[in-house]
């Protein structure tokens, strides 16, 4: 049932993926030669949005391998950089809205923790509940940010990214559970890309909504 469940998710990315990326390729284009301030955005968050999954990804294995020092200090830079992402957007929407999307980035990280201590334990229950929080953290996340920029970030989409994320996180760590680290590799090099791919219609959509920024 879960494995069905993440591969029809991951089917649910590619097509968002089909949908979204020849306008994300033209947005890079265009702001390559009349943007520069688009194309420093863009970094910003992509160097963000992968210091999260690597921070998760280091949580993830040290606490496969039993180093709870090192799973210690990776879950402070979780809280670090999802501080740092929520605080992205206060130019553009003032600190209480990223006071609330630190919540809503401090539930994603929850769900996740839930997934993995569910998924080392063996627990199909726990993993079926987290991947449940999983998806409801998802469409919250992505109804904050409809709201604050309906015309360019649309809920549906934005559900897509954000599903197709969860799935690669309870992917990795399923990986790790079953020492396929040559799984795991994959995995990484697909969230990556994910991650960019994020960051890219994020940026994209803070400079069509804020020209004047830009």
């Amino acid at each position: 049932m879960l494995r069905h469940a993440l591969k029809s998710v991951l089917m649910l990315s590619a097509l968002v993926v089909v949908a979204v990326a020849p306008a994300l390729a033209k947005d890079k284009g265009k702001v390559a030669s009349e943007s520069p301030k688009l194309v420093e955005t863009r970094q910003v968050l992509h160097d963000l949005w992968a210091g999260h999954i690597f921070w998760v990804r280091n949580v993830a294995y040290s606490t496969r391998v039993g180093d709870t020092a090192a799973a210690k200090v990776a879950e402070e830079n979780v809280v670090k950089n999802a501080r740092a992402i929520a605080d992205a957007v206060v130019p553009f929407y003032g600190k209480p809205a990223a006071d609330k999307l630190f919540g809503l980035l401090a539930g994603h990280y929850g769900a996740i923790k839930e997934y993995l201590t569910a998924s080392y334990a063996g627990s199909q229950a726990g993993k079926d509940a987290a991947v449940n929080r999983i998806k409801g953290n998802a469409t919250e996340i992505a109804s904050f940010l409809s709201k604050a920029n309906p015309k360019n970030w649309p809920q549906e989409t934005l559900e897509g990214l954000l599903y197709a994320h969860g799935a690669h996180h309870m992917q990795q760590i399923d990986a790790f559970a079953a020492k396929d680290y040559a799984s795991e590799a994959r995995t990484w090099e697909m969230m990556k890309d994910h991650m960019y791919m994020i960051a890219d219609a994020l940026a994209g959509g803070l400079a069509k909504q804020f020209p004047k920024k830009f």
